[in-house]
């Protein structure tokens, strides 16, 4: 990979005293910086050559000194209900997802903080597959660009929220994630409300988070509200059990303004029993939290089904009288295998050939 400075990788104040000094140096106005600076943040240029306002030696230069690091689209798939998963490639051949999730009041990005996980989730396709390495603050905001700029040609609009919600554990990347999450909010304007960091329950990063002045949101992948159940699907629980991690997000939640939301896929005679969801409800009464029940996505190996519609209406309905507010997700680019990981996964055929993971 090269050692020139990504430029994409940098927060906007340091973007913006790297190009002054860059052009000051080379005997430019100070007005250059402001130009290179609105053609990457603003213009969402996909190179120097295309920052036509600037001299042609002056885009030479910045070619010479600088990277912007682009990703190069592999694949796409577009489901028949409007959602649209990227599979991009960086530039030494590692393969991320991005998904894009129109609805009639937003444009959602599910954006990938690692090349694979280390999570190892047992419901998941992306921990089926393992970890490859982390992502840069660079390859971060590369994905919402490049997405940014296929939404626009498609007269999609804007993205109006991100969700790191993709591949891996945003809460291992803090290195790369924090300065990508100034940049989503400084640099491109997303508000931080619109903005949801989602973990497995990384303590040590939910109290990073949580000193943060900005309000950006936390979804916590719950999926049980018990520490004995939960640990047979989510392995981080043996670092972090629940009691733990209930301390964490009370942090989290001191800070004001910071919704919590808690994720649960309901897998069919798993975790959807039904005297479970008044734990679940107590449980997110003690934070305020948002529910929101996910239907399970099958993934290879795994002969789980997602839970029958009526007991996800009986489980949403307990949670609803007991003063809980929830949502059902809606199971969106199935046809497409819009879940984390599995076009990856397809891509590299690392499920082919492998046995079926242990589990419960």
């Amino acid at each position: 990979m090269s050692d020139r400075a990504d430029l994409l990788g940098l927060e906007p104040d340091a973007l913006t005293a790297l190009l002054l000094g860059h052009f000051r140096a080379r005997g430019q106005p100070d007005f250059r910086a402001a130009q290179v600076r609105e053609w990457i943040l603003e213009k969402l240029a996909p190179d120097f050559h295309a920052m036509t306002n600037l001299p042609k030696g002056e885009r030479e230069a910045l070619e010479e000194g600088f990277v912007l690091g682009e990703a190069e689209l592999a694949t796409l798939s577009r489901s028949s209900d409007g959602t649209v998963k990227h599979l991009w490639r960086m530039e030494d051949g590692e393969l991320v997802e991005s998904v894009l999730i129109p609805t009639s009041e937003r444009l959602t990005l599910c954006i990938s903080s690692q090349a694979g996980c280390a999570m190892g989730c047992t419901f998941c396709a992306t921990g089926l597959s393992g970890f490859r390495r982390n992502l840069t603050t660079g390859e971060i905001a590369a994905q919402f660009r490049a997405s940014q700029r296929w939404a626009q040609a498609e007269g999609l609009g804007r993205i109006s929220n991100v969700v790191f919600m993709g591949m891996g554990e945003p809460l291992a990347n803090r290195k790369a994630l924090f300065p990508a999450l100034t940049i989503l909010n400084q640099g491109y304007g997303l508000g931080a409300r619109r903005i949801t960091v989602s973990t497995v329950g990384l303590v040590p990063g939910i109290l990073e988070l949580a000193k943060r002045p900005e309000q950006f949101r936390l979804a916590l992948s719950l999926h049980a509200p018990e520490s004995e159940l939960r640990r047979t699907l989510v392995p981080l629980e043996d670092r972090f059990p629940l009691p733990t991690l209930v301390e964490a997000l009370k942090a989290f939640d001191a800070g004001g303004g910071k919704r919590i939301t808690f994720e649960y896929t309901l897998i069919d005679g798993v975790n959807d029993h039904l005297n479970l969801a008044p734990k679940l409800a107590e449980l997110a009464s003690s934070l305020q939290a948002f529910v929101n029940l996910i239907p399970f996505n099958p993934v290879p190996y795994r002969d789980w089904k997602p839970s029958p519609d009526e007991r996800i209406r009986a489980f949403a309905r307990t949670l609803e009288e007991r003063g809980v507010a929830v949502a059902v997700r809606e199971s969106r680019g199935r046809d497409i295998d819009a879940a984390c990981g599995q076009l990856r996964a397809n891509a590299l055929g690392d499920l082919k050939g492998k046995g079926a993971p242990k589990g419960p």
